[in-house]
């Protein structure tokens, strides 16, 4: 089978242990830099093209977008899309979940328990916006952002009220969420693929910080999740149509909230604390439905 790893180069997203899992199943693989590509956008024979040669004869593409780069990314999944090549994330439910508001509406709408989340565009609701989440402490979060970028915990009244004006003063857009005391620095991560769950974390953040992402210090340790947790978890992942993705939950007294889904999740830290080898089961998902056609977005936002 012939496999494109769509990532920038010298990302640490995952893209190696994805050659390297492929190579070690016979495949036919490569890393390409899709901020290189560019595409022949017509009606009869739609193509990318990369360092002067279409990329041809392609049987499936496995995305790692940076946020960065997540509209021209989208662009060129979509064109991958249009050859009828399989991705194992759509283009939609790509840009979908990097949209935090987005994605809150719609796991609301599916009835997936999520923190009390407000948002609005002008200084003049800020005290309704604090009130509503049930008044400080607070989360503040950029509307798109990811690996804990963008989030900030504002401790009292005074500082949420700074924190949203100063955002909304630069006009950006944002979230307002209340904050998960009880939770004291730990969420935990399901890791999906194709509609199973193949590993799960516990991640807790550094002494002082309300963050668990791994990246900026927090430590994992491998957990079985509750019955709850994977309904929940499979439940969020379902409701954006992605059939890989990494779910983050927040355990809170009224039972586990979903924090954030991404369709595009780390797995180095999954894999090293649970030994499971979460790139195979991608490669695997890959073989299992390349001759299937990927059935239609029917999500709707």
């Amino acid at each position: 089978m012939k496999i494109l790893v769509l990532s920038r180069s010298n990302r640490k997203n995952g893209a190696e242990r994805l050659l390297e899992a492929a190579q070690k199943r016979g495949h036919d693989v490569r890393i390409v830099d899709y901020t290189k590509c560019y595409c022949n956008v017509v009606k009869s024979k739609p193509q990318v093209y990369y360092e002067g040669k279409p990329l041809e004869g392609i049987d499936a593409i496995i995305p790692r977008i940076s946020i960065l780069s997540q509209a021209y990314g989208s662009a060129i999944i979509r064109q991958f899309e249009m050859m009828n090549v399989f991705s194992t994330t759509g283009s939609l439910a790509f840009i979908r979940t990097r949209d935090k508001l987005r994605s809150m509406q719609l796991l609301a709408r599916h009835d997936i328990d999520i923190p009390k989340t407000v948002v609005a565009n002008n200084t003049g609701a800020v005290d309704e916006l604090i009130a509503m989440v049930g008044g400080a402490p607070l989360i503040v979060k950029v509307a798109r952002g990811s690996q804990g970028m963008g989030v900030m915990l504002a401790e009292t009244r005074s500082a949420a009220r700074a924190i949203i004006q100063a955002f909304y003063s630069q006009n950006v857009n944002i979230l307002v969420q209340e904050f998960i005391e009880e939770s004291k620095g730990v969420d935990i991560r399901a890791f999906i693929v194709g509609g199973k769950i193949v590993g799960a974390m516990k991640r807790q953040g550094p002494e002082g910080e309300f963050r668990s992402n791994i990246h900026i210090g927090g430590q994992g340790t491998a957990i079985k999740l509750t019955r709850a947790e994977r309904q929940m978890a499979l439940g969020a992942a379902k409701a954006m149509n992605l059939d890989i993705a990494g779910v983050d939950l927040l355990p809170s007294e009224r039972g586990p909230l979903v924090m954030e889904v991404n369709a595009f999740p780390m797995f180095g830290a999954i894999e090293e604390v649970t030994k499971h080898d979460i790139a195979g089961k991608m490669i695997e998902y890959v073989e299992d439905h390349v001759p299937k056609k990927r059935k239609r977005d029917k999500v709707g936002a």
